[in-house]
């Protein structure tokens, strides 16, 4: 499926063509300014904040090197930002 996502790598937004599987996702419970999402996507990770935010995507680090942590996934956001 086409998403809208932000690449902080490039400075801007761009339509990737990603799937959203349970064999590449982790859901989280939503909660206000929280994590509903990480999904590993060629090689990087998509983060999806709860709410109506665009999907982020980091290169060179999967689901597994951040164990999986919502946690994690915010504090990688943040060094972005």
């Amino acid at each position: 499926m086409e998403v809208l996502v932000y690449n902080p790598q490039k400075g801007r937004h761009e339509t990737i063509d990603a799937e959203f599987a349970p064999e590449n996702t982790t859901w989280f419970a939503a909660k206000a300014k929280g994590i509903q999402m990480i999904t590993d996507f060629k090689g990087g990770l998509l983060i999806q904040e709860s709410g109506y935010t665009y999907p982020f995507w980091v290169y060179d680090i999967t689901r597994a090197d951040i164990g999986y942590d919502q946690k994690r996934a915010k504090e990688i956001m943040k060094m972005y930002i």
